[in-house]
């Protein structure tokens, strides 16, 4: 799995990465396990590596380090953890769902960091896990520039102000029954797509197609693609 060589990760058991992936919409198209019960599982490995981190690396009492591991396994940290490795867009996903846009879904991209990390576990062990999220998760922790509560659209408005571009936001697709309405939108630079997201509120895919955007960019350089 390119994936797997990006990342280099040492696998045996690809089935399980593959799995990992697999939303329940494609699983159930394709009489296949989707990824729920790693999810379960790599959410309480994630915990378990953080909190001994921060045990190690604090001196803060129960309640404090109680409180920033909740700050640091949550959907939003987790969403921020998917997208930076780039696991979406390997996902597998029924044709409604990815018609949908669910590989920009905070909630689906969130759950599969859980799940990547369970499949790791079971295909090597805690300590490759550990190793794993040493390199690409302590860092985020230890940088203090990163919020995962951040407002990304002030952000990016920011950034895109400083070059002196034009910045907009285009709902390209809206789905679903009134009351469970999904937007989809793009977040547009100088008429160039920087980002995309997608959620049931126009706010939050804004929010989500601007993390998009940053997410991709080099160091805040929006030049033209």
């Amino acid at each position: 799995m390119e994936l797997l060589e990006k990342l280099q990760i040492p696998y045996k058991n690809i089935k399980l990465y593959e799995r990992a992936l697999t939303h329940t919409s494609y699983a159930n198209e394709n009489k296949v396990e989707s990824y729920e019960r790693l999810e379960y599982l790599g959410d309480a490995v994630l915990e378990l590596i953080i909190s001994e981190y921060m045990y190690k690396n604090t001196e803060y009492e129960e309640g404090k380090m109680t409180k920033y591991r909740s700050h640091y396994v949550c959907e939003n940290a987790n969403f921020e953890y998917s997208t930076r490795l780039g696991l979406n867009e390997y996902l597998r996903l029924g044709h409604g769902e990815e018609e949908r846009g669910g590989k920009y879904r905070k909630a689906i991209v969130a759950d599969i960091f859980e799940s990547f990390i369970g499949a790791m576990y079971l295909d090597l062990g805690l300590e490759e896990v550990k190793k794993f999220i040493y390199k690409h998760v302590i860092p985020l922790i230890e940088n203090k520039n990163i919020d995962f509560f951040d407002d990304y659209k002030s952000i990016l408005q920011e950034l895109v102000q400083t070059d002196k571009k034009s910045l907009e936001y285009v709902i390209v697709d809206e789905s679903g029954p009134a009351h469970d309405k999904m937007f989809t939108v793009e977040v547009r630079i100088d008429n160039i797509k920087y980002g995309e997201g997608c959620a049931h509120s126009k706010k939050e895919a804004e929010q989500l197609a601007a993390h998009d955007a940053l997410a991709k960019s080099q160091n805040g350089d929006f030049n033209d693609k």
